[in-house]
């Protein structure tokens, strides 16, 4: 499979998880890198207008 161009690489594809109940999207390694974050750690998300935030999760 063909690397993206550059100025695709954060264009990402929304699938279905757990039998369609949710979606799920895949972040860019390099972001989830940069930001700290582990496998099976907890987030926050919230909408915001159009979009959505995804936070760390604070206890």
């Amino acid at each position: 499979m063909p690397r993206r161009k550059l100025e695709d690489r954060n264009i990402r594809k929304l699938s279905r998880v757990g039998g369609g109940r949710s979606i799920s999207v895949t972040l860019p390694i390099e972001l989830v890198k940069e930001l700290g974050w582990r496998e099976k750690q907890k987030v926050v998300v919230k909408k915001r207008g159009q979009g959505l935030i995804i936070e760390d999760w604070k206890k």
